[in-house]
Formats: structure tokens, sequence, C-alpha cells
């Protein structure tokens, strides 16, 4: 047999070896967003989410439940007489994503990537504020640990705004005019790798209808503490507006998805 030959079969001279030759590579694996939690309201009600949080100093039983479903939505109401723990606020919050009716929630920790996307209805009862209105936030689990990310209803020079910034650096993502999109259900897309120092990024998407009002992203920031990242939905806010905006009103959800990209 000739030198090629043995070469075309893998051998060299002298019956070394078998050695692979001319294979071609496996492709790379494009990565994508796989859908991880999808509840509906009228399903899985408040089983969907890990801890409800509504009326943690029970502030207000007469007006309970605070937080509840209709239909296909998920519905925050606040009142101007409930108060939170710390009585300088009002809450009534979820957290996390359940999976079934079990103990099993998703873990977001650090390197890994999630995408948020749900409707959203805002009237015009919940109204921006001169201090923090967080209708969403990032937040490592357990007491007193500080937001890593809002989306804040805020007045900038006296007009009403909805927002995203990175909390922990103050850092705006994006900002719009809220009341065009108030008393109508607009679509939320947010995006977060979860990274420490200036490893993390995010991406938020705001649409009312078929028009893209927000896309604004942010890279090299920090989206990470410590443990775990938990999102929560709600009406999170300060009693000390200045606006005279705060009164009675309610947050509707609908459609929550939550995908990993993997």
């Amino acid at each position: 047999m000739s030198t090629t030959r043995r070469k075309l079969l893998g051998y060299a001279l002298g019956g070394a070896a078998a050695t692979t030759v001319g294979l071609p590579s496996a492709p790379a694996h494009a990565a994508s967003w796989q859908l991880k939690w999808s509840p509906s309201a009228s399903g899985a009600g408040l089983g969907a989410f890990e801890t409800i949080e509504d009326d943690r100093a029970g502030s207000h039983p007469s007006g309970a439940p605070h937080i509840s479903t209709a239909g296909n939505n998920w519905r925050f109401t606040m009142h101007t007489v409930d108060r939170d723990t710390s009585a300088d606020r009002q809450r009534h919050e979820v957290t996390g994503l359940r999976l079934g009716s079990g103990s099993n929630y998703l873990r977001w920790t650090e390197g890994q990537s999630w995408r948020l996307t749900y409707s959203m209805y805002i009237p015009s009862s919940l109204k921006a504020t001169t201090s923090f209105t967080h209708i969403m936030q990032m937040k490592q689990p357990g007491t007193g640990s500080s937001p890593i990310v809002v989306q804040s209803l805020r007045r900038v020079n006296g007009v009403q705004t909805i927002e995203l910034k990175q909390f922990t650096d103050d850092i705006l993502v994006g900002r719009t005019e809220l009341e065009p999109l108030q008393d109508r259900w607009i679509d939320v897309d947010f995006q977060i790798k979860i990274g420490n120092g200036s490893a993390g990024s995010l991406r938020w998407i705001l649409k009312n209808g078929s028009t893209t009002v927000v896309d604004k992203s942010r890279t090299g920031i920090d989206t990470f503490l410590a443990d775990r990242v938990r999102p929560k939905w709600g009406i999170y806010r300060s009693l000390g507006d200045t606006s005279g905006s705060l009164q009675n009103c309610y947050l509707q959800l609908s459609n929550l998805r939550g995908y990993q990209l993997v």
C-alpha cells in the first residue's frame, strides 16, 4: 500500500496508532431563549409566585385581599390607608417564579441570563411620584437588601415618567412619558444577564400596541449582590410624595412568561 494510501486510512508507517483526519467539526450551539415559566392567573392564581406580600403589617384587613386575580389578570390594589411594616411606605408585592403547586421555583444565579415578558395595565389613578414608586424590582432574597434593578413611576421636572434603573449605582437604562401609556394594556420585555461588577447587562423594551416606545440596553454593569436574583411585581411606594399623587389605585399584569438563555 502506498504512503499516501496509508495516511488516508489514518495510519503512519511502521504501524503507529490510528488518528482521525479530515472529519468536520461539530456545529456550534446557538444560544436561544427557552420558556421556563408560563402561569395563568385563572389557573395557577397566586400560586404562580414564590411568596406573597399582601399587607404585611395588617394595616387594612377590611381591604383584603390587596393581591388577587381577575380572570386572566393578576391585580394589585393599593389604598391610601395601607401601610407596610415600615410606616413611611406602602407595599403589596409578589416575588419569584414558582413551578407547579409545590415548593419548586426558579433560581436566578450569577452567570445566567433571564428574560421576562408580560402585559401591564397602569390606570391613570396610579401616578408617578416625587419619591419612589416601584412596580417591578430585582432583589436578593432576604430582609435588608437593596434592590438591584427597579422599574419605577417617577416625576421628572413635573412630568410623569416610567423608567428602568440599575439601582445600586443609580444607572438609568431608559425612561419615557407615562401618561400616553396609562389606561391601556402595554407590553414589557425585560432581559438581564446576572453578573458581578461589570459582568452584567440589562435590556428594557416597552411596546404600546405595535409601537415600540422604549428599547434600551446597558452593558458592563453590576446586576448581582449575593445568593441569587429574585423578581418582584406589585406596588411599592413611598408616602413622601410632594406632588399630591397618592390616591387609591391598582395595577394589573397578564401573560407572564419567564425565559432562560441556554
